[in-house]
């Protein structure tokens, strides 16, 4: 559920899961007619070398900070009637298919339980942990939105959410492959707890409620700092909500997987480790596809400022304990290094052999479950894993891989370069056109693990950039008005 193994799913004990305007399957297409000139002069300044990792250390500091703000959303409403009352006036501003598949279903639920049914829910899961959390987080998605809380960031956050989730279903991306069973809406998103971290209820989840729609979450405290935890949207959401997406996906990725890494020799415990933990790893790799190398130096700074904040050492935990379905952090970073790897732009393996040193820095004694391994090992297991996932054609994709869906181009670094000129000069609405949404926290990532910008200057014209989109994007620039 949460993409911080931090805490083993974090000191979220959620549920059993687990964390645009065009289809942006046509990223790449759209990317394609980018200015030339722009990219080339942004790459052309030394600040902005997308290999410098020269400010990752700030930028784990800014995932520390902002993970010990103690600043959580919007309280929980608790009492039946106010909060049946706020869910009819925000669901007048949410497009119709969000009122369809969130907000009216929520309604009907609530009608179903009565104030009595709904104070015995309340009652029995006194730590929000189950049902009584999914339902409250689902209202806060509906409240949220509809209420305008932290407007400019949710609209962003929105948009990064509609934009990752669409480039997977898309039809374009998907030519050739039936529509996945659980297709539904792109997630509402919430802002939650500090102690939560990211997280996601997908819409197998929400299903229960009646609803036809997943819910991502991020700490409150990342509406204003924290960029990194941007970049774990990735994993959330073109990992987790994703995954439920092809009937069979996820069991045949898990086959696949051991399968793969029986064949490169390596120990059966090895093989059994990863693929138990299939959800996590799937994921991780699905979210490098969508966001390319900025979801994976994300990921190695964002786990290391979150182990700062919660143990006090910034470093990646070497050790995955059995109990928990995250593989060890530097397992993760190793996987995450050998997908960006199978990327098919041009300087992937630059990138991929540049975060494999980085996370080399914290290399330690690895174990895996109840196995230790070494370093060699390790990395040669991420490699195998990560080629699996991205190049076996499964049968629930109709013998399509999923790196044939979706891909990480030069197309698509050209775009974070001319968005990358248009932030770093303050021209937002300019260079708003001809990029989608990953593009812009892509952007944002490098700019600030760079040191072109300072974190927190990233993240500011990382958030209005996405927030342009979102203003462009027609299902929600229409939906209030067709309500």
């Amino acid at each position: 559920m949460s993409v911080g193994s931090v805490v083993s799913s974090a000191a979220l004990p959620l549920p059993p899961s687990d964390l645009a305007a065009v289809p942006p399957g046509a990223r790449g297409a759209a990317a394609e007619t980018a200015s030339a000139a722009s990219a080339v002069a942004a790459a052309a300044r030394p600040s902005r070398d997308p290999l410098s990792l020269a400010a990752l250390g700030a930028c784990v500091e800014d995932a520390r900070a902002a993970a010990l703000v103690r600043a959580d959303g919007p309280p929980d409403p608790t009492v039946f009637a106010t909060l049946r009352a706020r869910l009819v006036k925000a669901a007048e501003q949410l497009p119709p298919e969000y009122r369809r598949a969130a907000a009216e279903p929520l309604l009907a639920k609530l009608d179903e339980l009565g104030a009595a049914g709904f104070a015995e829910l309340l009652a029995a899961d006194p730590q929000r942990e189950g049902d009584a959390r999914l339902l409250l987080d689902v209202a806060q998605a509906v409240l949220q939105q509809g209420e305008g809380y932290k407007a400019r960031a949710t609209g962003a956050f929105q948009e990064v959410v509609s934009d990752l989730y669409d480039g997977f279903l898309s039809a374009e991306a998907r030519r050739g492959v039936k529509p996945p069973e659980g297709e539904v809406l792109p997630p509402l998103v919430r802002w939650g707890s500090a102690d939560a971290g990211p997280y996601t209820w997908p819409a197998d989840a929400t299903a229960t409620l009646g609803a036809e729609v997943a819910v991502v979450s991020l700490p409150a405290a990342n509406a204003s700092g924290g960029i990194l935890a941007w970049a774990a949207l990735a994993h959330e959401t073109s990992g987790h909500d994703l995954l439920g997406a092809d009937a069979g996906l996820r069991d045949q990725l898990a086959g696949a997987v051991h399968s793969q890494l029986l064949a490169a020799k390596l120990p059966v415990a090895v093989a059994d480790y990863w693929a138990d933990r299939i959800d996590e790893t799937a994921s991780d790799v699905l979210g490098v596809l969508n966001m390319g190398p900025a979801a994976a130096v994300g990921m190695i700074g964002y786990f290391r400022g979150l182990n700062g904040a919660w143990s006090g050492t910034p470093t990646l935990r070497n050790v995955g304990s059995s109990d928990d379905p995250h593989p060890a952090d530097i397992a993760r970073a190793y996987l995450a290094a050998e997908t960006v790897r199978l990327l098919s732009f041009q300087g992937a393996g630059a990138w991929a052999d540049r975060l494999v040193a980085e996370a080399d820095r914290d290399l330690g004694r690895i174990r895996l479950g109840d196995v230790a391994v070494t370093a060699a090992v390790a990395r040669a297991s991420a490699a195998a894993v990560a080629r699996a996932i991205v190049r076996t054609r499964l049968p629930a994709l109709e013998r399509r891989a999923l790196g044939e869906i979706q891909d990480w181009r030069d197309a698509d670094e050209a775009a974070v370069a001319v968005l990358r000129a248009g932030l770093g000069a303050g021209e937002v609405g300019r260079y708003a056109d001809g990029a989608y949404a990953a593009h812009a926290v892509a952007a944002g990532v490098y700019d600030a693990v760079s040191g072109a910008q300072t974190p927190g200057r990233a993240m500011g014209g990382m958030i209005a950039a996405l927030d342009a989109m979102h203003e462009r994007n027609p299902t929600w620039a229409q939906g209030a008005a067709a309500a």
